[in-house]
């Protein structure tokens, strides 16, 4: 069959890697060859799919539903697969190819289209939250992960170009990171980019994450993305502010994790999205990111 790249996947790779192109124009012919080399059935390219790689559905020779995934250099598939064998299936999806193929993933299959965000709010949180716990666990030794350190400083130094109608966030934001980075109260290996369309349907556990961006930090700054799920709905709601602080006292309780910190973690990964949104010409998504940040 024909490896069609899903339109979500070529526009967001367009935002966020330079030879973005080049990869997609060899993509189609990458996944014919990974599914003949493993001879696997193709059932169908998942769609809208991810932004950051293209998943196909498949079948392993003895008929065993599966995910065939493939991602380009710039997306840490290297990354993400140390990070799934080190947990194993505790919490997250299960690795099922032994050997390593540079950029290409093949895991178990979950239920794609039955994400927690399907749930009411409430119980999403609930769920989401009970599996990312499971995934905060003590790093491998000699560990090839980015450190939150790193990947903020990363980000930090794209977010002082912002524009001056923003610099207030940016500067408080910055500030926050400052001092989140003084004294971290843990190191675990964590998600990187958690949310409740990461966490999907399974057999052999009722939720488990996939698509992890590994990191190794505190556990405050994985929580953190989590406090915005539906920020489109938070921002709709008279009482979005209220619900926002809410939210972070819960989930910070639930978790055991510090409240400001949460806080802080927050506001540093909401404006360094809104600021990204602003550079790559996502005016809308920019808007309710930088209004959230202004009630943290």
């Amino acid at each position: 069959m024909a490896f069609e790249p899903p339109q979500r996947l070529v526009r967001a790779l367009g935002e966020s890697l330079p030879d973005a192109d080049d990869w997609v124009d060899r993509l189609p012919g990458a996944a014919e060859q990974a599914v003949a080399v493993r001879e696997l059935t193709v059932e169908r390219v998942q769609v809208p799919g991810g932004r950051s790689s293209l998943v196909v559905l498949v079948r392993r020779p003895d008929g065993t539903p599966a995910v065939l995934k493939l991602a380009p250099p710039r997306a840490r598939p290297e990354s993400e697969r140390a990070a799934l064998a080190h947990w194993d299936g505790r919490g997250a999806v299960q690795l099922v190819e032994p050997f390593v193929a540079e950029g290409v993933l093949l895991l178990e299959r979950l239920h794609p289209d039955v994400s927690v965000r399907s749930l009411p709010e409430a119980k999403a949180l609930l769920e989401a939250a009970g599996t990312l716990r499971r995934l905060w666990v003590e790093p491998p030794g000699e560990h090839v992960f980015e450190t939150v350190a790193e990947r903020t400083a990363r980000q930090a130094a794209a977010m002082r170009g912002a524009s001056a109608e923003v610099s207030g966030l940016v500067s408080a934001a910055l500030d926050a990171r400052e001092s989140l980075l003084a004294a971290p109260p843990e190191e675990r290996l964590l998600h990187g980019t958690f949310r409740q369309s990461k966490v999907l349907a399974g057999t052999r556990s009722p939720w488990l994450a996939v698509g992890p961006d590994p990191v190794v930090g505190e556990c405050a700054f994985d929580l953190a993305r989590l406090v915005r799920d539906r920020v489109e709905d938070l921002i709709a709601s008279p009482s979005g502010a209220a619900t926002t602080r809410r939210r972070i006292k819960r989930l910070a309780e639930s978790l055991e994790v510090d409240q400001e910190r949460l806080r802080g973690w927050t506001l540093f990964r909401a404006v360094e999205s809104g600021v990204r949104a602003l550079r790559v010409g996502r005016p809308r998504d920019a808007e309710l990111l930088l209004e959230f940040a202004g009630w943290l």
